[in-house]
């Protein structure tokens, strides 16, 4: 095969079993008969209003013109809630939904019987509680990354999603697409041979004072809100739930990712999509063991956590290890996802979320290509395949997956399951960087030790 982006009729050839494992993914949308059928409405309620709950609510409800969020057909945003007086205004006003009902207390959203479901974009130290007593009140659940910050929380989790036998997905979004799918089949199908190292990495470098984590409401807003406004418009309380007490706080109440009473800092933001996107690709599952090191090289703003953070897990039993990098000061050269095998490497286009093709080269020493080189049809150095995204058929969102299954009642792509997975490789970097050790995941225990 040439350099030339593969067709879908020659990737489906190549591959075998690659039209088979699309058809079944695609045929995931649009699902039919559930708790619901699929002509009756499914009731949203979303709590967290903020950043990223700002733009669920539009993949729910739609954009005006629907040309960047056409929405979700048969589902109707009818509840929002948020302790910040602005962030539920942002809600109203997106719900698209003149008679939305409005809620400062989240448990009250969850009595809403009109809800059938709860989309949760909430900092991560609220996670927990919210998963538990949302699968308790019957309700199907979508939130976001990271999961949780401890094992303990993310047993308790898993345990009442299953008791209740609630549908939930977690928010990676990569999940959805497409050249993560056809590169599991082809790493499966055996086209880079054994896989023995995967890289990944985030880099991210912007203006000092305009840092990753340091906006207001947005990605790129870095206006500073009246913060004697802040204080009349939040329920400062109700925010910091389980949290320690401590006196109003406009860093810790913007930034919260920066502190580590509320999140877990690059690993449950960054390194949880690079690695969750490995995961979807390759399904080997927790890490064996885990070594990471971090410090804050340069953003000296107030933030505890790291803005490098350099991680390497071993999965023993597949003979792999997966790297992931970090540096919130230097950005160029990026490092997408990199699947290294005995064969080839298999290299994709940009980070997880981002994903859309994939490159593959063979190794100069390969014994599987070792005839296709000699004849000058492989060059080592450049790539022999590329896949190309336009030629075949598009998975659902990764919102859509979940409205899916909430009709079908069937797993999601990111179910309680692939989350524990998630969650625990994350917490495993963040264990072994606070104790300045290698961790060790004991799978018959499920523990770090």
């Amino acid at each position: 095969m040439n350099q030339s982006q593969m067709s879908r009729r020659g990737f489906f050839k190549t591959t075998g079993k690659g039209t088979a494992t699309l058809a079944a993914l695609s045929a995931r949308a649009p699902a039919v008969l559930a708790a619901k059928s699929p002509n009756e409405t499914i009731g949203v309620g979303h709590i967290g209003l903020g950043v990223r709950g700002g733009t669920l609510i539009r993949q729910v409800a739609g954009s005006k013109g629907g040309e960047k969020y056409p929405g979700i057909e048969g589902a109707k945003v009818v509840a929002v809630c948020d302790v910040y007086k602005p962030h539920l205004q942002k809600g109203v006003e997106r719900s698209n939904n003149t008679s939305v009902r409005t809620y400062v207390d989240y448990q009250e959203l969850l009595a809403d019987k009109s809800v059938d479901v709860v989309v949760i974009a909430v900092p991560d130290s609220w996670h927990s509680q919210m998963v538990i007593d949302a699968a308790n009140a019957g309700k199907d659940i979508y939130i976001e990354k990271g999961w949780t910050r401890t094992v303990a929380e993310a047993k308790a989790m898993r345990a009442a999603v299953k008791k209740n036998n609630t549908i939930m997905q977690l928010g990676h979004q990569s999940r959805e697409k497409t050249a993560g799918a056809q590169a599991a089949q082809l790493i499966k199908d055996g086209l880079i041979g054994p896989v023995t190292l995967v890289r990944t990495g985030r880099m991210e470098n912007r203006p000092l004072g305009r840092n990753v984590w340091s906006w207001y409401g947005g990605y790129n807003e870095y206006t500073v809100p009246d913060p004697a406004q802040v204080v009349r418009d939040v329920d400062w309380k109700r925010w910091l739930g389980s949290a320690p007490e401590r006196p109003f706080d406009m860093d810790r109440f913007w930034h919260w990712r920066c502190f580590w009473d509320y999140g877990t800092g690059v690993a449950g933001d960054m390194l949880s999509h690079e690695i969750d996107f490995v995961q979807a690709v390759l399904g080997y599952g927790i890490p064996d063991d885990c070594v990471c090191a971090g410090q804050i090289g340069l953003l000296n703003d107030g933030r505890e956590v790291p803005d490098t953070w350099n991680t390497v897990y071993e999965y023993k039993k597949q003979g792999c290890t997966v790297t992931f990098v970090c540096s919130l000061n230097s950005r160029e050269p990026l490092q997408p996802p990199e699947f290294r095998g005995k064969e080839a490497t298999l290299r994709c286009d940009g980070i997880a979320q981002d994903v859309s093709t994939f490159d593959v080269f063979a190794e100069p020493s390969s014994e599987k290509y070792a005839a296709r080189i000699g004849k000058g049809e492989i060059q080592p150095g450049k790539p022999f395949m590329k896949f190309d995204p336009a030629k075949t058929p598009p998975l659902p969102s990764h919102m859509q997956d979940f409205f899916n299954c909430v009709r079908s009642r069937k797993k999601t792509r990111c179910n309680e399951d692939e989350a524990f997975i998630e969650a625990a490789t994350l917490i495993l970097s963040v264990e072994a960087y606070k104790q300045e050790r290698k961790v060790r995941w004991d799978a018959a225990k499920e523990e770090i030790v």
